[in-house]
């Protein structure tokens, strides 16, 4: 929900593929619910950026902050509420599967 914009910044098919990209978010902006199929490291580099894995509550990242999503682990990603945010997301042999939207509630940490 909300503007986002996915730049892919550089990827590699030797060995272990990995892709890197670059997700600007605006205000409101979020990912849907997702899994990946192996592992996502996520680098705040601008803003601040929301995440939930599910079965926990939302956590608010600054620039410099820095999460693994482990595979398999379903979770969404985006700018806190009222607030933009950028990161760099590292995709490490990974295919992602995407879900149902993030209600307002959710987003909202309610």
């Amino acid at each position: 929900m909300g503007d986002a914009h996915a730049q892919r910044l550089a990827a590699s098919e030797a060995g272990t593929p990995v892709v890197v990209y670059r997700v600007d978010f605006l205000s409101g902006a979020r990912t849907n619910w997702h899994v990946h199929s192996g592992a996502q490291w996520l680098l705040v580099v601008g803003g601040r950026i929301r995440i939930q894995k599910s079965g926990e509550p939302a956590h608010d990242l600054e620039v410099g902050d820095a999460v693994v999503i482990a595979p398999g682990e379903k979770h969404w990603h985006g700018a806190t509420p009222g607030s933009e945010g950028s990161h760099f997301a590292i995709n490490i042999h990974t295919q992602t599967e995407w879900l149902e939207p993030v209600s307002d509630d959710a987003y909202q940490g309610h």
